[in-house]
């Protein structure tokens, strides 16, 4: 679940897997790779709007919840 600055909540389908397949492809949290995740929740048929400002916030909030998806695996390596 994504969790937008003000306060919206919405369910992406997929999510957990493309963030572990972009960590397992050793991809760094930044903004290519926030429009990579853009970009394979389109290919699973996740609804992303087409506008600039709207696409522009989602890759904020993917990349927010990409680097803490890195910080948890690296606070958990041995």
């Amino acid at each position: 679940m994504l969790r937008f600055p003000d306060g919206i909540k919405i369910r992406v389908n997929g999510l957990d897997e493309i963030l572990a397949d972009l960590y397992s492809e050793g991809r760094q949290p930044n903004k290519e790779n926030a429009e990579e995740i853009l970009d394979r929740l389109e290919a699973k048929k996740n609804y992303i709007p087409s506008s600039h400002n709207a696409r522009k916030e989602y890759a904020y909030v993917l990349l927010k919840e990409y680097r803490k998806y890195v910080k948890d695996r690296a606070d958990n390596k041995w």
